[in-house]
């Protein structure tokens, strides 16, 4: 049998074909515009996805027996607003999780709602990309438009929507939208209330492995497919993503070091940390997780060496920062290109640089920037240690994880083992197992990625480095506090 994993991201769908043992057989990508009608703005048309997974799954399988693929699930972008109307058409572009509009909605929810209350009825609070603020706007300002909605979908549910005719959703990304009561699996009827929505309007819930439905008899002829393969409800990107990392089961972490960056940490009870800066979600494998999200990552390597230097070659402008500098960087940064979500949930904040000096090197700084995205996950860990999570080894994944030295700074910063894996093939794989799963290849989540997922390589924490970056990190904490009030 195969199994097929949809990621649907934000600027293409990557479509992943599993065997039955775990080995990739195919990758097909299929690239779709992203729409800004005005600044801070984000837009997507669904049907462009449709359009995407229509036109590569045939690709994907041509070179197989069809009719072996025994299931389909997902990993998508979380917190979009798909908006259908009685008759199940797209009543206007899909809002993206990066898009800026709802200020006003997200003061609202966190400042006259309030914190407290937001986190008793959904164990988080409001960010400017989550769902419901969505809502609140396209109320406001698209009347029309809102009373016209039938059915409120999330990006990757409607593609499973055009496969099945089922409206559902999982629980992992039903938990990015500020609706759910995370912790009982339901739909917070005080949240549906503040957004004038009712439940009818919201999809049936389902945990990640479970089947929703077999694909429609049209849509298995588009696909090259055939009626008897079932459709599982799928993920939200990071909760995917970890399934293809076997971050699953009770304290298991990944850090993830991609355009953004996330530490993501299972655990099998409810938590929700006392401050609200880390999500507080359900997980794919059944269970929860806290995840830390911070807005910019790689993107701040790519920055400083892409446009500030000048240079496409990472490799040599990290050769000088040998080991015995580690933690004795006098230089530091903070790396806020685009605001922060995790933990100061401040879209003002901006980058910066600090403590350089006549003799500070080019290297010193390239450093600093490495270290301060390592620093920004050091925020979130320390919050979920507050909690009572014990961490001692992560999986790194992303384009990140490819930097040797970048490695050795995460290990050291966070005071973990650091786990490197045979193949990162993110939400795509991560679906795939999924779909395994819900078609009874494996009795769990938590078997299935134990089986499926290689450790290939462990960066250990040297006491010494770890020490260094410690008193090092005690400054870079008082950084944000000491400017906020510039921003």
């Amino acid at each position: 049998m195969y199994f097929i994993g949809v990621d649907l991201g934000t600027s293409a769908v990557k479509l992943l074909l599993m065997a039955e043992d775990g080995k990739i057989v195919n990758i097909e990508s299929r690239e779709y515009d992203l729409s800004f009608p005005q600044p801070g703005w984000s837009e997507q048309k669904p049907e462009d996805w449709w359009a995407a997974v229509t036109d590569g799954i045939p690709a994907l399988v041509k070179d197989i027996d069809a009719s072996q693929v025994a299931g389909i699930s997902f990993g998508g972008q979380m917190h979009g607003l798909v908006a259908l109307d009685e008759n199940d058409q797209v009543i206007r572009p899909a809002i993206l999780w990066n898009d800026g509009r709802t200020g006003e909605e997200t003061d609202y929810l966190n400042n006259t709602v309030g914190k407290d209350k937001l986190s008793e009825y959904t164990a988080n609070i409001a960010f400017a990309g989550f769902t419901a603020p969505k809502l609140l706007w396209m109320k406001k300002h698209e009347p029309e438009n809102f009373n016209r909605i039938k059915k409120i979908m999330l990006p990757k549910d409607y593609i499973a929507y055009k496969m099945t005719g089922v409206h559902s959703t999982d629980y992992s990304d039903a938990s990015g939208m500020l609706l759910l009561d995370v912790e009982h699996k339901c739909w917070s009827k005080e949240m549906l209330e503040i957004c004038d929505i009712s439940e009818e309007q919201m999809p049936k819930l389902y945990e990640s492995y479970e089947v929703t439905g077999n694909l429609k008899a049209d849509v298995a002829e588009t696909l090259g497919l055939t009626t008897g393969c079932k459709v599982a409800a799928g993920a939200g990107d990071n909760a995917a993503g970890a399934i293809g990392t076997a971050t699953v089961g009770e304290g298991r972490c990944t850090v993830s070091l991609g355009t953004s960056g996330t530490l993501f940490i299972t655990n099998k009870e409810f938590k929700v940390d006392p401050y609200n800066a880390l999500h507080s979600f359900d997980h794919a494998d059944g269970g929860y997780h806290l995840m830390g999200c911070i807005l910019s990552a790689v993107s701040c390597n790519k920055w400083w060496m892409d446009d500030i230097i000048g240079t496409k070659d990472y490799g040599a402008e990290q050769k000088p920062i040998s080991e015995d500098k580690l933690g004795n960087n006098n230089v530091y940064y903070l790396p806020y290109l685009m605001g922060e979500r995790s933990p100061h949930n401040n879209a003002d904040a901006r980058a910066m640089f600090f403590g350089m000096s006549m003799d500070t090197t080019r290297a010193d700084m390239t450093q600093a920037v490495l270290e301060g995205v390592a620093f920004a996950m050091r925020d979130c860990l320390t919050i979920a240690r507050k909690t009572g999570i014990e961490v001692k080894e992560a999986k790194l994944t992303g384009g990140g994880a490819k930097s040797p030295l970048w490695r050795q700074i995460c290990a050291n910063v966070l005071n973990v083992d650091i786990q490197i894996i045979e193949s990162e093939e993110g939400p795509g794989y991560g679906g795939a197992i999924l779909a395994a799963v819900a078609c009874g290849v494996y009795p769990s989540v938590e078997a299935a990625a134990e089986k499926l997922v290689k450790v290939v390589d462990v960066i250990h924490p040297d006491p010494a480095i770890v020490a260094r970056y410690d008193k090092a990190y005690e400054k870079f904490v008082k950084l944000y506090p000491a400017v906020k009030e510039l921003y």
